[in-house]
């Protein structure tokens, strides 16, 4: 089981700053980029959410859609994309009990790569004119 201390020790150890917004919700970056996580350790799950981009109200999207869904079933290990209050976001939720460091770590690194290298195409399909 990870505790809220052996998040915070690994948050200390690993080369990412982070401040603590809430009890138990830290807001984690690394150094080479700055795409913001935040970790929710709210036992018994802990989650880890990234904004990747706001999604401009409208419609007709249907290929920026059918390219989240495609790129969840076929790039995203840890995690998926969705779409929550007008922000496309890439997520993961753990069940506590189970997780350690090691798969913790795996995840986050994980999240970024997917959002860097998927931002371009989504940024290019979400600013594509809408129909309507």
């Amino acid at each position: 089981m990870l505790s809220k201390e052996a998040l915070e020790n690994f948050l200390i150890g690993s080369d990412l700053t982070y401040e603590e917004l809430a009890e138990g919700m830290f807001l984690v970056r690394s150094r080479e980029d700055d795409l913001p996580i935040v970790v929710n350790h709210s036992p018994p799950l802990l989650i880890v959410r990234m904004k990747v981009m706001d999604l401009a109200p409208g419609g007709g999207r249907e290929e920026l859609y059918r390219t989240l869904l495609q790129l969840n079933a076929t790039d995203v290990v840890h995690g998926a994309y969705g779409i929550e209050e007008g922000e496309i976001i890439l997520s993961h939720t753990f069940q506590l009990d189970t997780l350690d460091v090691p798969e913790l770590q795996a995840a986050m690194e994980s999240i970024q790569m997917a959002a860097s290298s998927h931002m371009g195409r989504i940024q290019s399909l979400a600013a594509e004119p809408v129909e309507g």
